[in-house]
């Protein structure tokens, strides 16, 4: 089996600022909204180096989304930040009525997501923003698992034409994708193969079902990770081919098993290879104060929860 090596813990969030910071260096119609969480986006970079392209817009989230919206009709392709929970619950009607109806080209960046925001508490962890967000008609829905990831998946949005929703976390995680990647928007990642059992995970999960994986195979279960970067468009040839091979597969994500990567997952099985799907996911609940690690231990979002879900699955072969 292929193995991965961690190249050092780094936050999600900082590879978005180094991606927008690179950005900034190669294309003058990058402007960066904020709404006054600069050094939690790591968005100060950028600001130095672009004063004329950066706007803080304070605490107007909904202002922001609709500044976004106008800037693209001069071309400019606006990249909005603030945490997840104010990109997308609080400002839903303006992303709805000035964003995706109108198929403009503003780019949703959004950190601190899910239950790893921890001690900022229920309030701010966000859960079910991927589901809002990938109802949306014509909104892309990008959630990345590791530093180079999201660096690369920052630059590859400013390309894409369209409403695209990018994101990731605030804790220092695993980073083990490739420094020089190539980020293919809907173009899922086979990072090892297997026979017994397949693993699709986005986020953080996608390291968590690596170390899962290694466990099952030193109990003789051959598991195939898949990284689902991009939950919509969702990349159904390849879990479909994988799904035809091991004949199981379980679904992992920070996210509530409403709404999420696992019920896209389900909807791709039924309607072209129906079989048996165990869900990592919170369980319909809110999150509640406390560190990552606990978090995630708690509401069953790590290696453990995915190993256990893959004896599970396979049983019902």
């Amino acid at each position: 089996m292929k193995t991965y090596e961690n190249q050092g813990n780094k936050d999600t969030r900082s590879g978005f600022g180094a991606g927008l910071t690179e950005l900034g260096k190669t294309n003058e119609n990058v402007v960066a909204l904020c709404a006054d969480l600069i050094g939690s986006l790591k968005m100060d970079e950028f600001k130095a180096n672009h004063p004329e392209r950066f706007f803080q817009v304070g605490i107007a989230e909904a202002n922001m989304i609709g500044l976004a919206a106008g800037m693209t009709i001069g071309g400019k392709i606006p990249f909005t930040g603030t945490f997840a929970n104010f990109s997308t619950g609080r400002v839903y009607d303006q992303i709805r009525q000035s964003i995706a109806y109108s198929d403009k080209n503003v780019k949703i960046c959004a950190s601190h997501a899910g239950l790893t925001l921890g001690e900022d508490g229920a309030t701010h962890q966000i859960l079910e923003d991927i589901g809002l967000m990938k109802m949306l008609p014509g909104m892309t829905v990008i959630n990345t698992c590791d530093y180079n990831q999201t660096k690369a998946a920052t630059i590859a949005i400013a390309k894409h034409q369209g409403p695209v929703y990018l994101r990731f976390g605030r804790p220092k995680v695993a980073n083990f994708t490739p420094v020089d990647q190539t980020f293919e928007i809907g173009k899922a990642l086979k990072l090892t193969e297997g026979t017994d059992v397949t693993i699709v995970a986005t986020g953080h999960l996608v390291w968590e079902a690596l170390e899962a994986a290694k466990s099952l195979n030193e109990k003789g279960i051959s598991a195939e990770v898949i990284n689902i970067h991009t939950i919509k468009p969702l990349d159904d040839k390849t879990i479909i081919d994988s799904v035809i091979k091991t004949g199981c597969i379980v679904t992992a994500e920070e996210h509530n098993i409403l709404g999420g990567l696992g019920e896209s997952v389900a909807r791709v099985l039924s309607l072209h290879r129906p079989a048996p799907q165990e869900f990592v996911a919170t369980q319909d609940t809110f999150g509640e104060s406390g560190t990552p690690a606990q978090l995630m231990e708690k509401y069953g979002l790590n290696a453990n929860a995915i190993i256990n879900a893959s004896e599970k699955v396979i049983k019902r072969k």
